[in-house]
């Protein structure tokens, strides 16, 4: 996967495909609230097994019932790249198995 960074264009065009998700700063961004703190914990497990896969690694935060992902990448400056674009897609792509709102 790419690691230069993304333009601000292309950031967009990605962000198009990937409801709930947006820029903020440098970072891809997305939050989900889970029926409580078990099924949300569930995710972030799920979520460690895909950044392992990847060898990539975002920031997460769990609430009770609340999973906050930010997706960068340091080896480009800490900015956006297609690999950051992998994990959010395939985090999107986990949260429904958890019933995500």
């Amino acid at each position: 996967m790419a690691v230069e960074p993304l333009s601000q264009k292309e950031i967009e065009d990605r962000l198009a495909e990937l409801p709930g998700w947006s820029l903020d700063g440098d970072r891809l961004k997305c939050s989900y609230r889970l029926a409580d703190h078990f099924a949300a914990t569930a995710m972030v497990i799920h979520v460690a097994q895909v950044q392992e896969e990847l060898n990539h690694h975002s920031d997460l935060t769990l609430g009770y019932n609340t999973v906050s992902v930010a997706v960068s990448t340091h080896s480009a400056g800490g900015r956006v790249t297609g690999l950051d674009v992998e994990l959010a897609r395939r985090i999107a792509a986990l949260a429904p198995a958890h019933g995500a709102r």
